[in-house]
C-alpha cells in the first residue's frame, strides 16, 4: 500500500497547567508538550494533562495545516473504518493523555451514559458532554491512586483504629458496620457502606477540620514511637496538600494501589477514584465528566457522588498486559472504546504493528526511530511526536535509539464480535 497523506498524520496536542501538576522542569506533560509544539516550558510552572484526540475541551491538530483533528476526521471519515463510523459516527470514540501528577487529584467518580446524559442537561455548564468515561492509566513511572472502596472486614479494621472516623460518623453508623457479618454478600453490605460513606462526606465543614486536625496530631506523635502505615502515611500527605479537607479521611474508606511502569489500572464509571503521585498515559472514552467531593478546591456534587456510586469493595484487577512479541503488550480493558499498546524497542530493531480495522494514535515518548506505511522513505519520528494512523494501515516501525511508544485504538473485542 502506498503512502497517502491520509495514513499517518502528524499531530498538534493540547497541555493543561491544573495546579495538581507536576513543575515543568520534572514533568513529563511538559517535556513532551514541549517537543510536540515546539515551544519551551516555564520550569516551576505546574503541567499536569498532555491531551491527544478531538474533545473540544482540548483539541488536537494537525501539524501539515492547522485544521483540528476532529474537523478533518469530519471531511475524510473513510479513516476511521466502516465498523467505527457506523458504531461512533465520524468522531474519535477514544481521548488519550499523558498525566503528570504532582499532589493528589480529587476523590471523583465518572457518571455511566444515562447520568451522563441527564447531568448534561440539568447541569450543561458543569457536565460538558452526554458520554460516559470509562478510563484506564498505564503506569510510566511508579503511580500511586486511591481506587474502589476496602473491604468490610478492612473497614471494621478502620474504624477500631481510627477513633476521628468513628467520631465524625456517630455511634449509629460505626454499629451498622461493625454488626454486619463479614460473609454477608456484596449486595447486602452495599447500603450499609453508601450510608456511612455518604454521612462522611457530607458531614459539616467544623466537624471535619477538627477531625483532620486531631487525626493529624494523633499520627505526628504516633510517628514517633512505631512506624506509621502506608496508608496513614498518605493521610499526612493529603493532610498537607489539601488541609481540613474531608478527602483526607475517606481516603480511609478507599484501596491504596501502587502500580510499577508498565501495570495498568481500569476504572469503570461510578467507580470512587483519586489518583495521587506520578505519571501514566491514559485512555477514556471521549469525555470529561466528573463528579468531584473531597480534595479538590473545585465544585463539589456529593450528593451526586455518594448517590451515583457502585459501593463494590475489594481490590482493583491490576492488568500487566499481553505479550505479542518480545517488544509490545497489549492492555485490554473490559470497555469497547478503547485499547493500548506499550512498546520498548531496542535500538536497531523492528516492530511490525499489524492493520486493524479501526484508528490508531501513536505516541513516541522516547528515542527515535522511522514508521512506515509502505511507502519507501517512511517517516522519521522522535519523542514528542503523536501521529494518527487511519483505519487498516500496517504499520513498520524501526529504531535508530531504543524507542519506547504508545498505541492507543478501539479495543479489539468490537471487530472480533462484529
Amino acid at each position: 500500500m502506498e503512502d497517502s497523506p491520509c495514513h499517518l498524520q502528524r499531530l498538534r496536542c493540547s497541555v493543561k497547567n491544573y495546579d495538581w501538576g507536576l513543575p515543568g522542569r520534572v514533568s513529563e506533560v511538559a517535556r513532551l508538550h514541549a517537543l510536540n509544539s515546539n515551544t519551551p516550558f516555564h520550569a516551576e510552572d505546574p503541567y499536569a494533562e498532555l491531551w491527544i484526540g478531538t474533545h473540544d475541551s482540548g483539541p488536537s491538530f494537525l501539524a501539515s495545516n492547522g485544521v483540528s483533528l476532529k474537523s478533518w476526521l469530519s471531511d475524510n471519515p473513510d479513516v476511521l473504518g466502516d465498523q467505527v463510523l457506523r458504531k461512533w459516527g465520524s468522531d474519535l470514540p477514544f481521548l488519550f493523555k499523558v498525566l503528570s501528577v504532582g499532589k493528589a487529584l480529587s476523590i471523583q467518580a465518572h457518571p455511566d451514559k444515562e447520568l451522563a446524559r441527564i447531568l448534561h442537561k440539568l447541569h450543561p455548564d458543569l457536565y460538558k458532554d452526554g458520554n460516559h468515561k470509562p478510563e484506564m492509566a498505564l503506569a510510566i513511572t511508579n503511580f500511586e491512586a486511591l481506587c474502589g472502596f476496602i473491604t468490610l472486614k478492612e473497614l471494621k479494621g478502620v474504624l477500631h483504629s481510627i477513633p476521628e472516623i468513628v467520631e465524625l460518623i456517630g455511634a449509629t453508623n460505626t454499629n451498622l458496620v461493625l454488626q454486619t457479618n463479614d460473609e454477608d454478600d456484596e449486595e447486602k453490605v452495599k447500603p450499609v457502606l453508601k450510608a456511612v460513606f455518604t454521612d462522611l462526606m457530607s458531614a459539616n465543614k467544623e466537624r471535619v477540620t477538627d477531625a483532620v486536625n486531631r487525626l493529624k496530631t494523633r499520627l505526628l506523635q504516633e510517628n514517633e514511637v512505631r512506624q506509621l502505615t502506608d496508608k496513614e502515611q498518605l493521610v499526612l500527605r493529603l493532610e498537607m496538600q489539601y488541609p481540613s479537607d474531608v478527602g483526607v479521611i475517606a481516603a480511609f474508606f478507599l484501596n491504596l494501589v501502587k502500580l510499577n511502569p508498565g501495570e495498568a489500572l481500569f476504572l469503570g464509571a461510578n467507580e470512587p477514584h483519586a489518583y495521587l503521585s506520578g505519571e501514566c498515559v491514559e485512555c477514556m472514552a471521549t469525555s470529561d465528566n466528573v463528579v468531584r467531593a473531597g480534595l479538590t478546591p473545585k465544585h463539589r456534587d456529593v450528593q451526586t457522588l455518594c448517590s451515583m456510586l457502585t459501593y463494590k469493595q475489594g481490590s482493583p484487577e491490576i492488568l500487566h498486559g499481553i505479550s505479542l512479541n518480545q517488544y509490545v503488550n497489549k492492555y485490554t480493558p473490559p470497555f469497547e472504546e478503547f485499547e493500548i499498546d506499550r512498546c520498548i524497542l531496542p535500538q536497531g530493531e523492528r516492530v511490525v504493528f499489524p492493520a486493524v480495522p479501526g484508528p490508531s494514535i501513536f505516541l513516541v515518548t522516547v528515542g527515535e526511530g522511522n514508521m512506515n506505511t509502505g511507502s519507501p522513505k517512511g517517516h522519521v519520528v522522535t519523542q514528542g511526536d503523536v501521529l494518527f494512523a487511519a483505519a487498516n494501515t500496517e504499520i513498520s516501525v524501526t529504531s535508530a535509539s531504543e524507542l519506547h511508544l504508545y498505541r492507543t485504538g478501539v479495543n479489539n473485542k468490537v471487530f472480533q464480535a462484529s
